[in-house]
């Protein structure tokens, strides 16, 4: 991955990809959309985007994250709806970082018409 690619993985530069849902110039379309944006947001250490991503009625009061985190990849294992056409979604992923990696089933909601993050739980590992 070069200086410039988004760090969720996709095959576009951060600022045509999870930057403009960062900045707030556009919304995630999907349940897997957010996802990736809200990865890419731990990476960048934006704790307000994933504070503002939050499902309102499980979002915590604040976030401190561990500036010494180093994340370094995202594989999407699967999603269940998620899509223009649902108002709930699921999205299973494996997000490593040095030293390990971190396997959740994350829920996603709509909320006003936009993808929130609701919370997650995590598969045994087989």
């Amino acid at each position: 991955m070069n200086a410039r690619s988004c760090p969720c993985g996709l095959p576009k530069s951060y600022a045509e990809c999870c930057g403009r849902y960062h900045s707030g110039t556009a919304a995630a379309p999907t349940a897997e959309a957010l996802m990736r944006s809200r990865y890419s947001a731990f990476v960048r250490q934006d704790a307000a985007y994933l504070l503002r991503t939050w499902h309102p009625r499980t979002r915590p009061t604040r976030l401190d994250l561990d500036p010494g985190m180093r994340w370094t990849g995202l594989e999407i294992l699967g999603t269940g709806d998620g899509s223009a056409f649902h108002n709930t979604g699921t999205v299973e992923f494996r997000a490593s970082y040095r030293g390990g990696s971190l396997h959740e089933r994350s829920r996603f909601e709509r909320v006003d018409g936009a993808w929130v993050y609701v919370d997650g739980e995590f598969p045994a590992q087989s």
